[in-house]
């Protein structure tokens, strides 16, 4: 080899090495969040169970439960939009137990329009799945206490205000049927693992047939 493609051929190879790896680790990383999605659909799928004395973020989010309480009054409306309906608002009620925890539970959406509408107080049983939402940032605007306007599920401001345990239920069923539009859990993480690992595998093929074109013509100046 002459010593003219000595550092075209090195500069190639570690290019092509590190473009690949990346590669790779994605296809590694696209492995485990399929793992992660499975596990979430088979916790939102099944069987709902009695909630759990000892409660997990890590171990019991998105598990499927079932409860009977007392909704109570003063719901907190987040604002959020639903299609086709528009503007509107999540309806996020206390529930106490039988045994006195008090709780909070998503009940679902509400047009604009009907946010004067006095909230349904009184016994119930509410099937659906646990969420610790992460839905505040830096950006989030404060809530407006006066007009009852939140920007987000701030699980833990929501339940100091209302007096609760941090704990909330996204409700997927209730009985009796209640007003609000039931919006139950969906699976929305992205997954974008796969196109990414075909842009690095390409930026590598990319990069190898570059070093074969430098080496070409320093072959060619040689000849």
């Amino acid at each position: 080899m002459n010593r003219r493609m000595i550092f075209p051929v090195a500069l190639g190879l570690s290019g092509c090495a590190v473009l690949i790896a990346l590669g790779v680790w994605q296809m590694q990383r696209l492995q485990w969040k399929q793992g992660v999605l499975a596990q979430i659909s088979e916790k939102i799928a099944a069987a709902p169970v009695a909630l759990p004395a000892a409660l997990s973020e890590v171990a019991d989010e998105y598990r499927t439960v079932n409860v009977s309480g007392n909704l109570l009054e003063q719901p907190i409306h987040v604002l959020t939009s639903q299609k086709p309906e528009g503007p509107g608002f999540r309806v996020i009620q206390p529930l106490m137990l039988s045994t006195g925890q008090r709780l909070l539970v998503d009940l679902g959406f509400i047009p604009e329009s009907e946010k004067t509408t006095q909230a349904f107080v009184g016994d119930v049983s509410v099937t659906g799945s646990l969420l610790w939402p992460d839905e505040v940032d830096s950006f989030t605007p404060a809530p407006n206490r006066q007009k009852n306007i939140w920007f987000a599920r701030d699980l833990p401001a929501m339940a100091e205000v209302m007096g609760t345990d941090p704990v909330l239920i996204v409700a997927s069923e209730t009985f009796p049927t209640l007003a609000p539009r039931l919006t139950p859990v969906t699976i929305n993480i992205p997954n974008d693992h796969f196109g990414y690992a075909v842009t690095w595998f390409s930026l590598a093929a990319v990069w190898g047939m570059m070093t074969g074109y430098a080496l070409w013509r320093i072959r060619r100046r040689i000849d």
